[in-house]
């Protein structure tokens, strides 16, 4: 059964994060997704936005898919975090890819829970939290 690293190894991942690529994220204001990249952008990490849409958003260039990270970042760079957005049946290609290409972290948001998926992440070493807001455990660190 998958259980989410402590606060402490949390926080430790937070702190050294600087590049965070976003599944799922939405160019309209109202919705979850946007509200956390931008408050995320605030603690001052860089928001790679991985959706389909073509326009950027919050400023930044956005690319399709996992696959296309190096398109902004460079090849052989990844992002500190891959933060997933999506429904619960979507993460299990998510997790694959995030496997597939090295990813160090996988985080699943509120509400965004596929244990089986998690659990492949952890087996392949894949630092992995899953059902937890981002922002608010950032938020929630001390300065």
């Amino acid at each position: 059964m998958f259980s989410n690293p402590d606060r402490a190894a949390i926080e430790r991942l937070l702190r050294g994060a600087k590049t965070v690529a976003v599944v799922g994220l939405s160019s309209d204001p109202s919705r979850p997704s946007h509200r956390v990249a931008k408050a995320l952008q605030g603690f001052g990490y860089r928001i790679i936005p991985v959706t389909p849409a073509e326009a950027p958003i919050l400023g930044e260039r956005t690319v399709p898919d996992l696959d296309h990270l190096s398109d902004v970042l460079g090849a052989g760079v990844r992002p500190d975090i891959v933060d997933v957005f999506r429904r619960s049946e979507h993460v299990g290609p998510i997790a694959d890819a995030c496997i597939r290409l090295g990813m160090p972290v996988l985080w699943l948001q509120d509400g965004v829970i596929d244990e089986a998926a998690a659990s492949r992440a952890v087996a392949a070493g894949i630092f992995t939290v899953m059902d937890r807001c981002l922002f608010r455990d950032r938020a929630a660190m001390a300065p």
